[in-house]
């Protein structure tokens, strides 16, 4: 069964803030979505397949999928119903700012 994909309001604010960061200095915004739509088809087919998250026990199930030729990686978890994106989150800049995201079970480490 195919789970539909969601993502959070804040996943979404950091994708759009993203898309047009990039159309207005390189006029890429519309090929970072399209290449997010690549990552997420891929989280779609095989949720599994993807590293676990950095920082976060692996207990909790978040995983990164790698946005290719931007420095973006989809924080997600896989939920009975729902893939659900909790980051857009930039590779170098402030990592693990999305952790309370995950709630109370994030365990985080270190």
């Amino acid at each position: 069964m195919t789970k539909p994909v969601r993502f959070l309001p804040g996943a979404e604010t950091e994708l759009r803030a993203a898309a047009e960061w990039y159309d207005d200095r390189t006029g890429l915004g519309d090929e970072l979505l399209a290449e997010v739509q690549v990552v997420t088809s891929k989280i779609i087919e095989m949720p599994g397949a993807f590293v676990p998250a950095r920082g976060v026990r692996p207990s909790v199930g978040a995983r990164e999928a790698v946005v290719k030729r931007f420095p973006y990686r989809l924080i997600f978890v896989e939920l009975e119903h729902e893939l659900r994106v909790v980051a857009v989150a930039h590779a170098r800049r402030r990592p693990g700012y999305w952790r309370d995201r995950l709630g109370s079970e994030s365990g985080a480490d270190g």
